[in-house]
C-alpha cells in the first residue's frame, strides 16, 4: 500500500465511512491512476474531467456509478490533497441523480422464487429472511445467532448503512424456517456461514449467488437480492403499515427515502380515477 493510498483510508476511516465506501472510494481513485499510469496527485485538472467524459462515452457506466467515482475523487482531492474548492468544483461537476423507482415482485412471484427446487434449504432460508425483515444483503451476511430474537418476535441488526443498529421483524413463519435450517446446518456464530470458511459468514456474492439460482426458473430478475426488500416495503405499505414505522424497519436516516415506495404502492393506484374517467360523455353535445 503506497503512502497515499494509506492516507486515503485514513482520511475515510476517521470520518466513519462504512468498509463499502472505503473500497469503492479506493476503487475509484485506483482507477484514475491506472487510466493514467500516474500518481493521482500528478494527475491535472483537465486530465480528472477527460477521465469522468472517458467513463461516461466510451465505458458507458451508468449514471449511479459515475457518480460514486465523482464523490470518491472530490474526497481524494479535497481532503487528501487539500485542493482548492473551486478547482475541484470546476474538475468534478456535481451531476443530477436519476430518480429510479424500487422493482418489487407480486407475492405469486416470491411464491414461486421461494419455491424454486434448485435452492438449497441455506438458501432458501437466506432469501426467506432478507424478505421477511426487509434486509440488506451485507445485513442478511452479517447476521449472528444471539440476533434472533425469537421471544420479541426481532431480529437485530447490527451495525447497518449508516453504523446503525436497529430492529426489525421476526415473525413467527420465519421462525419455523429457520428452525428447519438450523436443525439440517447447525449454525454456531453466524447464521449463514461460508460453505469453505465455516468461521467466516456467506459473502456478498455468494447470497446473490442464490438469488440468481431462484430467478433463473423463468422469473425476471428486478435488480438483484435488493429488490427482495424493496418487495418488503411495498407489501407492508399495502398491508396499511405506516410509513415513520417502516422508516425504522428499514434504518432509512430520511423519511423521504422510504416514500418512495408510495410510487409503487398498488392498492392507491387502482384507488385514483383517470382524468378521463370525469368526463361525461352522454351529456356532450353530438355534432354532425
Amino acid at each position: 500500500m503506497t503512502p497515499l493510498h494509506q492516507k486515503l483510508i485514513d482520511e475515510i476511516q476517521l470520518r466513519g465511512f462504512s468498509i463499502h465506501t472505503q473500497r469503492a472510494y479506493a476503487r475509484s481513485v485506483a482507477g484514475l491512476a491506472q487510466f493514467y499510469d500516474r500518481s493521482p496527485d500528478k494527475i491535472a485538472d483537465d486530465e480528472i474531467k477527460a477521465y469522468l467524459l472517458h467513463l461516461l462515452r466510451i465505458k458507458k457506466l451508468a449514471v449511479s456509478s459515475i457518480i460514486v467515482a465523482v464523490s470518491a475523487l472530490r474526497f481524494f482531492f479535497g481532503q487528501v490533497l487539500h485542493r482548492p474548492t473551486e478547482a475541484i468544483e470546476k474538475a468534478l461537476p456535481t451531476m443530477k441523480k436519476p430518480i429510479l423507482r424500487p422493482r418489487v415482485y407480486s407475492v405469486s412471484e416470491l411464491v414461486q422464487l421461494f419455491g424454486c427446487p434448485d435452492l438449497s434449504l441455506k438458501q432458501r432460508a437466506l432469501l426467506l429472511t432478507t424478505y421477511a425483515a426487509g434486509l440488506r444483503v451485507s445485513e442478511v451476511c452479517q447476521l449472528r445467532i444471539p440476533d434472533l430474537l425469537s421471544d420479541r418476535y426481532q431480529i437485530r441488526v447490527v451495525q447497518g448503512k449508516g453504523q446503525k443498529d436497529r430492529y426489525t421483524i421476526f415473525s413467527a413463519r420465519l421462525q419455523e424456517e429457520l428452525r428447519a435450517y438450523w436443525r439440517a446446518y447447525r449454525p454456531k456464530d453466524w447464521l449463514f456461514p461460508s460453505r469453505v470458511y465455516p468461521d467466516r459468514h456467506i459473502t456478498e456474492a455468494g447470497a446473490q449467488y442464490a438469488f440468481n439460482t431462484a430467478v433463473g426458473v423463468g422469473l425476471p430478475d428486478r435488480g438483484g437480492i435488493h429488490c427482495l426488500r424493496h418487495s418488503f416495503a411495498t407489501h407492508l405499505l399495502e398491508a396499511g403499515v405506516d410509513l415513520l414505522t417502516l422508516q425504522r424497519l428499514l434504518g432509512h436516516s430520511r423519511l423521504s427515502t422510504t416514500t418512495t415506495y408510495l410510487h409503487v404502492r398498488q392498492e392507491r393506484l387502482a384507488q385514483v380515477s383517470s382524468a378521463l374517467d370525469l368526463i361525461d360523455f352522454s351529456r356532450a353535445k353530438k355534432t354532425v
